[in-house]
């Protein structure tokens, strides 16, 4: 029986190096077949990520994480992906058990409340869910950009993620907004159209909203939080 091989960050590092975000995905997918995984949120740089993986056939699922409190848009937009790729889009629901003691014991609006009743809520609809969606999996690619926030800016594009035990990548990690955009309508990629009227980052709906000119990217998230808060536990930074 061959061993499997082992790698160190610095050696999958090289691995990468020099490689387009599309041959650097289709390199990970060889060197850990079936342990590949994408998280989308529906967002704009998760939606280029979905394309650049179907287009190009790279055997890599595709999850998403349904909160039970997204926009109807991101629903929509959702819908049109499935019909857009003909891909599947694997679901990943929080437990029924402990969403009925969160919403019995505190109510539906429980996260304006504390920053550790938004971590709760959270947790149970979010991370909860993330470990199950990662278990046995190698490499997690995410739609990170380093201008999302200012403790991304120093972040690498392969790091390791020791939470869950296995490699991030984040292929779009030196795009610009604006490389986003334009890759969404050069390739008529469906997008969200919450983005339109100033929503950049999107998730639940009590907790996102639109941000005004000149904002941080992560204004629109948890704006009742100040910024030292402001991560749900999915990723560290």
């Amino acid at each position: 029986m061959i061993a499997e091989p082992t790698y160190t960050l610095e050696s999958l590092s090289a691995q990468l190096a020099g490689l387009s975000e599309i041959d650097a995905m289709r390199k990970l997918a060889e060197l850990f077949p079936g342990q590949v995984v994408f998280s989308t949120s529906l967002g704009y740089e998760d939606q280029v990520i979905t394309d650049l993986i179907v287009q190009n056939n790279l055997p890599i699922r595709i999850f998403t994480l349904d909160t039970g409190r997204m926009f109807g848009e991101t629903y929509s937009v959702w819908n049109k992906t499935l019909s857009r790729y003909g891909i599947p889009i694997e679901t990943m629901y929080p437990k029924q058990e402990a969403v009925e003691a969160l919403m019995t014991g505190k109510g539906p609006f429980s996260m304006y409340e504390s920053v550790e009743n938004r971590k709760e809520c959270c947790f149970i609809r979010k991370v909860e869910p993330l470990n199950r969606a990662l278990a046995g999996q190698k490499i997690w690619i995410t739609g990170i950009r380093a201008e999302q926030s200012a403790n991304r800016t120093s972040m690498p594009q392969l790091e390791w993620d020791e939470a869950h035990g296995l490699f991030k990548f984040h292929p779009l990690m030196d795009w610009t907004f604006e490389q986003v955009k334009e890759y969404v309508r050069a390739n008529n990629v469906p997008y969200n159209p919450l983005h339109d009227r100033g929503f950049v980052s999107i998730g639940c709906q009590p907790c996102t909203r639109a941000i005004q000119p000149g904002e941080d990217f992560r204004a629109g998230r948890w704006w009742w939080e100040d910024n030292s808060k402001k991560e749900c536990g999915l990723h560290s930074k």
